[in-house]
Formats: structure tokens, C-alpha cells, sequence
């Protein structure tokens, strides 16, 4: 084999190594940061199997994002994904519905195990959004967006009032994190997992609000909402991560103001998110009651006019 073929061998594998090297060499890297010294072999070999892996990935982008959209635009299954708003809207409420309740229950263990109203108040506020993705998904599991607009208009209004109340858990939340100095302690590769994790759904939540916009639906805007709203407080819990983790040298007045601050700016948003949401709900049910009112009346008229 000349370097020619070398080369291209090194540069072009075949899709399957490269997805094999994904899982390998992320593990590789992961446990030489962890557990071996940043200058050994072992933790020196790790890097360049990482650099390799990005590198073949980046050389074959172009020809993967042919492939994708091939796909997306000849396999029925991707077309109706991207086609059927509803399906999608269904997919994420009940999945999200599903981690809510099972967080909710762990956290609930956790508060009886431990005998401590944080536990509690951080299964309060997962609870608080399961009810809200309960209502929701029953509603878009039976319903086309803009179906039953009374009923949509509705259960965005009592979103809101849930905003409210699940605002008042935050505020626990976030007055055991300040007074008691209560913060979460996690090495630091799981923290930067966190923070991929935590700017990714937080950066979805704003582009699906705006997107989902065109649908008139409130519920698929409910949704989004609440999608938002926990994005939010994955913010919160991620700045507290960041400072136990990387501010060992800073005081704990600095870390309380910072948490302080940050805690109450996310609790004013859903505040204010939760009144925009009672205002909008009952100014879109005042519309519709007026709406049916003169329609009726129009009607009336008719028949009349008709009969005379």
C-alpha cells in the first residue's frame, strides 16, 4: 500500500470505525483525565485518538450532511417527522413527562431518606411540571393545534396559575441555596457534561418558542414554555455546580450574591411568564366568548330577516 492509499485509508475509514472510534476514544479520554497524570503515555495517546476522531468526522462532514439530508427527505418516517408538528409536540411532552415523574419520585426518596425539605422542594417543582405536561399532552393526544381553541386557551391560562405556584417552590429553591450555602458537588467532567447539556436545551427552548409560533396553538406554546421554564432553573443548578466546582478560592458571600442574584432574575422571568400567560389566556377567552356572541346575533338576524 503507497502513502497515497495510506493517507486516504487514515483520512476516509469506513462509517463504522468511525462511529466505533466515537465511543472509544471519548471513554479513552475520559478516564486518562481522571485517572492517569496529564503527561503519561496512556493520558498523551488518549489525545491524539481524540484529535484523530474529530479530525475524521471533520474531513467527512460534507459528505454526512449530503447523507442526512438524503434521508430526511426520502425516508417516509423522516418526512412526517418533520412534517407533522403534532407528532413531534407528542414525543417531547411525553418523554419529558416521563423524566419528570421519575425525577420527581427520585428526588421524593431522597427527601424521605434524608429527612430534608431540599429534596422535597426540588420534587415539588418536577411534580409541578409533570402536571403541567400531563394536561397538555391529553389534550394535543386527541386534538389538532387550533382544534379546540376554548379548551387550548384554557389550559395556557392554567399553565400560568401552575407558573405561579411552582414559582413559589423555586423560591424555596432558591432560598436554601443562598442562606444554607446548599450547592451540588460534581467532578468536573460531569459538570462540563452538564454545561453542554444545560446550553443546548436552553438554546432549543428559545429557537422552538419563536418556531413553534406559526402554529397559533397555545398549548404547543404551553409547551415550550414549560420547556423554557426548566431550562431556566438547569441554569441556576448549573452556575452552583460551577462555582462549588471551580470556586474553591472564591468566598461564600461571593457565591450566595451570585446565586442570589441569578435565582431571583430566573424567578422575576417565570413570574412574568406566568402573568403574560393568565393575561393572554383570558384575553383570547374574552375574544372567543364576544366572537361567538356577535356570531350568534349575526345568525339571528338571518333567520329572522329570512322568516320575515
Amino acid at each position: 500500500m503507497n502513502l497515497k492509499k495510506l493517507g486516504k485509508a487514515l483520512l476516509f475509514p469506513h462509517l463504522a470505525i468511525m462511529i466505533l472510534l466515537i465511543p472509544i476514544s471519548t471513554a479513552f479520554l475520559v478516564y486518562s483525565m481522571v485517572a492517569l497524570g496529564t503527561e503519561s503515555v496512556m493520558a498523551i495517546t488518549s489525545y491524539v485518538l481524540a484529535a484523530y476522531t474529530l479530525t475524521v468526522w471533520t474531513v467527512r462532514s460534507p459528505y454526512l450532511i449530503t447523507l442526512i439530508k438524503s434521508f430526511k427527505n426520502q425516508n417516509k418516517y423522516a418526512i412526517r417527522w418533520q412534517e407533522d408538528a403534532r407528532l413531534r409536540v407528542n414525543t417531547s411532552l411525553f418523554g419529558s413527562l416521563i423524566f419528570n415523574i421519575a425525577y420527581a419520585v427520585f428526588h421524593l426518596w431522597l427527601g424521605y431518606v434524608h429527612h430534608t425539605f431540599w429534596f422535597y422542594s426540588l420534587a415539588g417543582y418536577y411534580i409541578s411540571l409533570a402536571v403541567m405536561r400531563f394536561f397538555l399532552v391529553r389534550h394535543t393526544a386527541i386534538h389538532k393545534p387550533g382544534e379546540k381553541m376554548r379548551e387550548e386557551l384554557i389550559k395556557y391560562r392554567s399553565c400560568g396559575w401552575v407558573f405561579l405556584i411552582m414559582n413559589l417552590v423555586l423560591s424555596l429553591i432558591i432560598f436554601f441555596m443562598v442562606y444554607w450555602n446548599r450547592t451540588f458537588n460534581h467532578h468536573e467532567i460531569t459538570t462540563i457534561t452538564m454545561a453542554a447539556y444545560t446550553f443546548t436545551a436552553f438554546t432549543v427552548a428559545i429557537v422552538n418558542i419563536i418556531r413553534y409560533r406559526k402554529y397559533n396553538s397555545p398549548v404547543y406554546s404551553a409547551s415550550k414554555a414549560i420547556s423554557l421554564a426548566a431550562a431556566c432553573v438547569s441554569m441556576l443548578t448549573l452556575e452552583s455546580t460551577m462555582l462549588t466546582t471551580w470556586g474553591q478560592n472564591e468566598s461564600t458571600e461571593f457565591r450566595q450574591i451570585m446565586l442570589a442574584t441569578t435565582g431571583i432574575a430566573i424567578s422575576l422571568f417565570i413570574l412574568a411568564m406566568a402573568i403574560y400567560m393568565i393575561v393572554q389566556g383570558g384575553k383570547g377567552l374574552k375574544e372567543l366568548k364576544e366572537e361567538s356572541k356577535k356570531n350568534a346575533f349575526a345568525a339571528k338576524e338571518l333567520k329572522e330577516k329570512n322568516n320575515g
